[in-house]
């Protein structure tokens, strides 16, 4: 991360400066110019004073063609009362450009406003799961200017520096004074920092921050837009990003490699001079992207594809891969692991990378980091070498046959399980098997939801649950928020994925926890553009992913509930009402499939009551069932 800081004049005391239509106000528009011509497209608005230069110069900007200033560029203007709904908006716009062309292509920039103080470290949740997942977050804070910091001044601390390590660039720009070259200054700050958050140079996209100071006066008057002017305004050659040929397409690298490592030229010293006929497997974590799942297919290795790769899918892709690891035949015969993206969802896949007898090769094209939490990792590529893309490097034979028989009687085997309902879990058989756990709910929205459609999906169980139960030829876009894997900003990311892929029938899967932690991002006021978008809600009234942890262990029970389980009782319908949204509960497994058909226009809320009690025996006896399922079929090969 850069840090830049401008020297600025030291005036004896506030400006009273010219009247309305000042320096601030000029600087602000040019901004806006500059970050239009960069190919920001869409700008997130947190109302405040400080901010208001650009708020002014961002309403002009969102107008229409007949309506708009001259020299006023066209953005669209998404405005927000909570900043860190603001933030996560924003993330989930950036994150969902990249597929609004038909993609996976490159995310573009997106930009989010706040005024001093307080409103800017609200954003820090949103920055750091930008930087994490490397979406290309542009945060633009006001703040008062030099003079006035460390002063006791009203809505102002030490702004610059406030999200630590997780910037690509910052840039605390002092408050324009009218001075010559303060335009060109401005284009080129707002240049340095969309190459930045691109990853122009670097090939490291993420989030930038512009520390914006501005005096007073705010407000404009009815002085026209500057011209615009391209001083300042410097062209960024992008780093280039090559195709890498494979036997069924190509392979995005976004960094060459300066040296290629050629697995015949680097035996490792878990399988020295064993390359072909190694058991191999394919993880697939988050933003793995294509890649993984033609490297899969080249090889017939088996694919061990989290919902929100990007690869879960074909003829490789094990659903019920978490639960077969436990198996000595599968699981416990891989000797070398491909990984690619950022895998977090499963203990089974860390206790498989961790292991002393696995070769582990990371494919990690960006950045100056890749994946390898167990620090067990052999070798670390920019990109695959031609033996890995030209599908010369087969497992065993029958290697990838067994794990597929295995996976196909783990699936039944999870049908079953499910099917019988919450109550086989006690020991009794319900006739109707009409009361939902989270793995039915996952496996309804998975059975509904079309390759053409969106589906966001939160942490803890959900996507957990979609883990285990999707099964697709031709799979949805799965977006999550994996970054840092957290709960917070669900409602607001899932709402900016729709607002950027408005032609598409959007989904979010998410905890009661999760929604309530973001219920605010329903917020919208009524001139704020519209979005359809189904947000369903697995209701268990708490945590049950801490039921699956050591946390719910019998012997705990006396805190697990306060501390863990944490029930809040909410009404969710009466808050779906406050906000103006529409609301549908459904508690029987015969109402999921219509409740989740037709999502209608606008937001609406599917609330799904689910069982929490039964939450770690369901987990115990599903990984029970498969395991006799998959000795079954093995052991009968």
């Amino acid at each position: 991360m850069s840090r830049v800081t401008t020297a600025v004049p030291d005036p004896a005391g506030p400006s009273t400066g010219p009247g309305p239509g000042g320096p601030a106000v000029a600087s602000a528009r040019v901004l806006v110019q500059a970050l239009a011509r960069l190919g920001v497209e869409d700008v997130v608005l947190a109302p405040g004073s400080r901010s208001a230069p650009l708020a002014y110069a961002l309403a002009d900007a969102a107008l229409g063609d007949d309506e708009r200033p001259e020299h006023a560029p066209a953005l669209r203007l998404h405005v927000r009362v909570d900043e860190r709904a603001a933030g996560f908006l924003a993330l989930g716009l950036a994150k969902a450009s990249a597929h609004a062309d038909g993609g996976p292509g490159t995310a573009r920039p997106v930009a989010v406003v706040t005024t001093s103080g307080t409103a800017v470290a609200n954003l820090h949740p949103a920055v750091l799961e930008a930087h994490h997942s490397g979406i290309p977050l542009v945060v633009l804070s006001a703040d008062r200017p030099h003079e006035l910091r460390g002063t006791g001044a009203n809505q102002t601390t030490d702004q610059p520096g406030i999200f630590g390590s997780a910037l690509r660039l910052l840039l605390d720009v002092p408050a324009p004074a009218g001075l010559p070259h303060e335009a060109r200054d401005v284009r080129n700050a707002a240049a340095r920092a969309v190459a930045a958050a691109t990853g122009a140079r670097t090939g490291d996209p993420g989030p930038v921050h512009l520390n914006l100071a501005f005096r007073e006066p705010l407000v404009p008057g009815d002085e026209p837009w500057p011209a615009p002017g391209t001083a300042g305004l410097t062209h960024v050659q992008s780093r280039p990003g090559p195709s890498v040929p494979t036997a069924t397409g190509a392979i995005p690298a976004v960094v060459a490699a300066t040296q290629r490592v050629a697995d015949d030229e680097r035996p490792t010293r878990r399988a020295p001079g064993r390359l072909g006929g190694v058991p191999t497997v394919v993880v697939a974590g988050d933003g793995a992207g294509l890649a993984a799942r033609r490297i899969a297919e080249a090889n017939a290795w088996p694919l061990l594809a989290e919902p929100s790769s990007g690869a879960r899918g074909g003829p490789c892709a094990i659903g019920a891969y978490r639960l077969l690891l436990a198996h000595p035949e599968l699981g416990g015969r891989v000797r070398r692991v491909v990984v690619l993206g950022h895998p977090t969802l499963s203990r089974p896949v860390s206790a498989l990378l961790a292991r002393e007898d696995v070769e582990v090769v990371v494919l990690a094209p960006r950045g100056a980091d890749w994946y390898d939490a167990a620090r067990s990792a052999d070798q670390v590529l920019l990109e695959t070498s031609a033996r890995m893309r030209q599908g010369r490097m087969p497992g065993p034979a029958g290697w990838l046959e067994s794990w597929l028989a295995a996976d196909a009687a783990a699936c039944a085997a999870v049908d079953g399980v499910l099917d019988d309902g919450p109550e086989a879990v006690r020991g009794r058989r319900s006739r109707t098997g009409a009361r939902i756990t989270g793995p039915v709910l996952a496996r309804a929205l998975a059975t509904a939801s079309t390759p053409q459609d969106v589906v966001v999906v939160g942490s803890s169980n959900p996507v957990r649950d979609l883990d285990l139960v999707a099964r697709w030829d031709d799979p949805p876009l799965v977006l999550a928020n994996r970054g840092l894997a957290g709960i917070d900003g669900t409602v607001s990311t899932a709402t900016g994925v729709a607002l950027a892929l408005p032609r598409r029938r959007v989904r979010a899967l998410l905890g009661d926890l999760t929604f309530l932690h973001d219920v605010g991002g329903l917020l919208r006021g009524p001139a704020e553009p519209p979005v359809d978008l189904q947000l369903v809600v697995a209701n268990d009234d708490g945590g049950s992913i801490f039921a699956t942890l050591e946390h719910g262990e019998p012997h705990r029970a006396a805190v697990f509930e306060r501390v863990f389980g944490t029930p809040h009782g909410a009404d969710l319908a009466a808050l779906c009402a406050g906000y103006g949204v529409r609301h549908t509960r459904v508690v029987e497994v015969d109402g999921l499939l219509p409740a989740l058909a037709a999502p209608g226009r606008g937001v609406s809320v599917v609330e799904v009551r689910v069982d929490r009690a039964g939450r770690r025996a369901q987990s115990t006896l599903l990984a029970q069932e498969v395991a006799a399922a998959a000795a079954r079929v093995l052991g009968a090969r």
